[in-house]
């Protein structure tokens, strides 16, 4: 009976008819009516915690699959600061800056009224933390209108002059989960109880916030690639377009968002490598048509601006019309949960407007601080350079050694031992010595750490019987070919001692590991010879010279692959077709070459020196050898003057000047 004279305060949250409130009592009661409401003060929290409340209630399983990944207030404002809160601040200022008496009072009326006409849409609002925020920062920029306009003895207690016109009625959500729905309209309505509560203490006419006012139903339960953005917001009245959409790589996707993406990018080539964010930015895009006067900006892994990704997606949208008018370049992900996402991302704000600044952000500056570039013009690897895109290409666009995976056993393990999983089979089977060969993938060369292959493709039918050990794993193999569903792999069962891929180079060869950290300045390279296997996770070059070493493992080379690389977590993943095939190498001077050469030979020089040392060791960025550091520094150099680099160019304007290249050699 008590709570039946507290004021009603929902604002329609639970009038759906198959919300059934359930009866409370006992402990949930106890701590519901008295531990939460009489023991704590609601007042002042931030709305946007509910956030982290509602992220932390899911269990790690769930917020992968669906992609989930909620954002704190930092990352909020690298998206909205300058996509429209910056600039709206300074226009703010300006106000006064500019006028005074009744010009100004004028000025912020209207400023006002602007502020009210604005529309959002978050189209993966979660728990609506965009739109809070949003609302927030906009009304504490009108309660700032409101103290100055108090000052002028506006009487707001008077004629149709209301003193709140920022309403949350001008948010728009579409979110697939309906708890983070429910959570994103409570968290808006907090938002305004408290904003109201500020504005009273500075206009002191306006009644209690309680019972709220109900608000046209806003925030949407709908799949945002299924449903008709129009139907949630007129792209006439839009403005504004932000959010965190679901990060789910191309790979890991189930059946039904592989489905959705392919509708979404119905005869887009490539369109199934790309991952599901993708799609978002393809539904703005399509949106935004209608009025390009709308300015969009998402977060995103930072995949879409890497790899073949780049091409796929962002080719046919700037042949649209689309233009980055900021990004913010990769940065760790963090939020307010317990549980924080381990997660790349870029932040990429995009439009039809052709004459806006265009500004790069990058937080992972080492000092660790904020860096801004004035960019002429942001491609979509964000880089101030053209507008390029590095497509896959089968052969080398200069005239140099093509490069190949190395041997793929597809053997389910069988071949492959550790030392001492070797010495006991060689003990059992003492023959097979001879058949044992150091095997060498990516993260064996880095370490030095080879394991062992039993390599019996030149073993004869007549040996192999005399084997028994080594026919066991032979049948092993073969039974392992026989279970695949790849019919490629069944066919290779009637050969189980052939690898799949078989790559040996006669003599020395240079070795590049497909996959490595982005902690190191220079990917660790190598030679290698024909006494050793290498796995398909190194990229061989047969025929390898200093110079292609020295030319590789420069400054020059690392900032094309830091530009255009794929991802693998953390680390780059090194591709042929990507990254190698297009690199535009430079055309030296004999003099220049043979000096690079000299080079590059020190560096090989300098890691001699220290043999129990790994290559990952020798190139981790906190230890690496003084000696072996100065040795690249005189590599990079050389390289820099072959290409007719400044010294002191920076890696901004290296990959600048290569993508000028790499866009006048495709034209030729």
């Amino acid at each position: 009976e008590d709570l039946k004279n507290f004021p009603y305060v929902n604002g329609g949250l639970f009038e759906e008819k198959n919300i059934e409130i359930p009866q409370i009592d006992g402990e949930p009661l106890e701590i519901i009516l008295h531990k939460m409401s009489e023991g704590f003060d609601w007042s002042n929290i931030s709305p946007t915690i509910f956030g982290a409340v509602f992220e932390s209630t899911l269990n790690p399983e769930t917020r992968h699959s669906s992609g989930m990944h909620y954002t704190s207030i930092e990352n909020i404002h690298k998206v909205i600061d300058p996509l429209f809160l910056k600039e709206l601040n300074a226009e703010f200022e300006n106000i006064f800056a500019t006028s005074n008496g009744k010009t100004r009072t004028r000025k912020l009326i209207d400023f006002q009224k602007k502020l009210s006409s604005l529309k959002f849409l978050d189209p993966a609002c979660g728990s609506g933390n965009f739109l809070t925020e949003t609302y927030l920062c906009l009304r504490r920029l009108e309660n700032q209108i409101l103290i100055e306009l108090t000052k002028q003895q506006i009487n707001f207690a008077t004629g149709d002059l209301s003193p709140i016109k920022v309403k949350i009625s001008q948010f728009f959500g579409i979110e697939i989960n309906d708890f983070a729905v429910a959570v994103a309209k409570t968290a808006l309505w907090i938002a305004e109880a408290q904003m109201w509560n500020e504005t009273k203490e500075i206009v002191q006419v306006l009644d209690d916030v309680l019972p709220l006012e109900k608000f046209k139903n806003n925030i949407i339960e709908e799949n945002a690639l299924k449903i008709d953005w129009r139907d949630v917001v007129s792209p006439e009245e839009l403005n504004f377009i932000m959010g965190n959409p679901p990060f789910i790589g191309a790979r890991v996707m189930d059946a039904a968002q592989k489905l959705e993406l392919n509708e979404i990018f119905k005869g887009w080539k490539n369109a199934g490598n790309l991952d599901y964010v993708s799609c978002w930015y393809k539904k703005a895009v399509d949106f935004m048509k209608e009025n390009q006067k709308i300015k969009a900006a998402l977060v995103s892994t930072n995949s879409i601006t890497q790899g073949d990704s780049v091409a796929t997606l962002w080719k046919p949208l700037f042949e649209e019309g689309i233009k980055i008018n900021f990004a913010w370049r990769t940065f760790k992900w963090d939020s307010e949960s317990l549980h924080k996402a381990q997660v790349h991302c870029v932040i990429l704000g995009f439009s039809f407007e052709k004459n806006s600044s265009s500004v790069i952000f990058n937080d992972e500056s080492p000092a660790g601080t904020e860096t801004i570039i004035e960019a002429q013009n942001i491609n979509a690897y964000l880089i101030d350079a053209p507008n390029v895109f590095v497509e896959s290409r089968q052969h080398p666009i200069c005239d140099v050694p093509e490069i190949g995976i190395g041997n793929k056993p597809i053997d389910g393990g069988f071949y492959l031992f550790d030392k001492d999983e070797m010495k006991a089979f060689i003990k059992k089977e003492p023959k097979s010595k001879k058949y044992f060969r150091k095997w060498y993938g990516a993260d064996e060369f880095i370490n030095s750490k080879p394991r062992y292959c039993l390599y019996l493709e030149e073993c004869t039918i007549e040996e192999l019987r005399k084997m028994p050990e080594c026919l066991k794993r032979v049948k092993a193999v073969k039974e392992y070919r026989l279970k695949s569903k790849s019919p490629g792999t069944i066919k290779l069962a009637n050969n189980p001692q052939k690898f799949h891929v078989t790559n040996m180079p006669t003599g020395k060869y240079l070795v590049i590991p497909e996959v490595t950290s982005d902690r190191r300045d220079y990917i660790p390279m190598g030679f290698m010879d024909n006494s050793v296997l290498c796995s398909n996770l190194l990229k061989l070059m047969p025929n390898a010279t200093l110079y292609h070493f020295g030319i590789l493992t420069s400054r020059v080379h690392m900032a094309w692959v830091r530009a255009v690389a794929g991802r693998l977590g953390v680390g780059f993943r090194y591709s042929k077709f990507i990254v190698y095939n297009n690199f535009v190498w430079p055309l030296p001077s004999e003099k220049q070459k043979s000096k690079i050469e000299s080079t590059a030979k020190k560096i090989l020089d300098v890691s001699e020196k220290f043999p129990k040392a790994s290559l990952a060791d020798l190139y981790d960025p906190v230890v690496i050898p003084g000696e072996l550091l100065k040795a690249h520094k005189a590599n990079d150099a050389a390289v820099c003057d072959a290409y007719g680099f400044a010294k002191d160019i920076s890696e901004e304007e290296i990959v600048s000047a290569l993508m000028k290249l790499y866009e006048k050699s495709v034209i030729k």
